[in-house]
């Protein structure tokens, strides 16, 4: 018998250290939703922390996500959190209620072919690449709001928010930055939109991205726990 203790005692130090980043930061009554990120987690240990209120879901991968989605608690939400190949959207779109990781008008472009096609409105948010890093890809913090403008305009998909892994160096000066942006493109009012989630923070640094503003944050390790992470094939 699986034993989750481990699982129980991170879920405490994570209640407290949300509790004290909103205190400390004035956001006391601010409605801050906490994803379990699933990456390489068997699917028992991940309905553990959804019977424990931890029921967002983060999916990295589409073919791990395949292989493990009927083993899941079915009141588990699940949103896509992973790089998207626009070739295998047409395996997940029915299963998210979100695609955090829409990192160009191309791909938008097939979410939304297979969003009619499927009869669905897919809510999305555009991922920014908001420390300019090669090895990420992501809409430049120069291009998102034009790319949001052009994404509003298609048909069964609609724009929620913007979601960012900053630079480990100087996390920050970048959340403060992503802060703005997502501040400057609420304020823009973009038609067919819904600008409402600012994902950021993980791990290592989800208390910092309270302080800017982040309404959203992916945890996997402080969850889990540590993992090995074999290569996608």
């Amino acid at each position: 018998m699986n034993s989750f203790d481990d699982i129980s005692e991170n879920i405490k130090r994570i209640r407290f250290n949300m509790d004290e980043a909103r205190v400390k930061c004035g956001r006391e009554h601010d409605d801050i939703r906490i994803m379990a990120v699933t990456k390489t987690v068997p699917a028992e240990r991940v309905n553990f922390a959804v019977s424990q209120g931890f029921e967002l879901l983060g999916e990295n991968r589409v073919q791990e996500f395949l292989q493990k989605k009927e083993q899941y608690v079915k009141n588990a939400e699940i949103n896509f959190i992973g790089h998207l190949q626009s070739n295998k959207i047409k395996y997940i779109i029915k299963d998210m209620t979100m695609i955090q990781s829409v990192d160009s008008v191309g791909l938008a472009e097939e979410i939304s072919r297979q969003a009619v096609k499927n009869g669905l409105r897919m809510d999305i948010l555009c991922e920014v690449n908001i420390g300019g890093e090669e090895s990420k890809s992501g809409f430049s913090p120069d291009e998102v709001t034009d790319g949001v403008y052009r994404i509003a305009e298609l048909e069964g998909i609609r724009v929620c928010g913007l979601m960012t892994i900053p630079p480990p160096s100087e996390g920050s000066v970048f959340l403060e930055r992503m802060q703005r942006l997502f501040e400057d493109i609420k304020a823009e009012n973009i038609g067919n939109t819904d600008i409402h989630t600012l994902s950021m923070g993980m791990s290592s640094d989800y208390a910092e991205a309270v302080k800017f503003g982040s309404n959203m944050v992916r945890l996997g390790s402080a969850l889990f726990g540590a993992r090995h992470y074999p290569a996608e094939k």
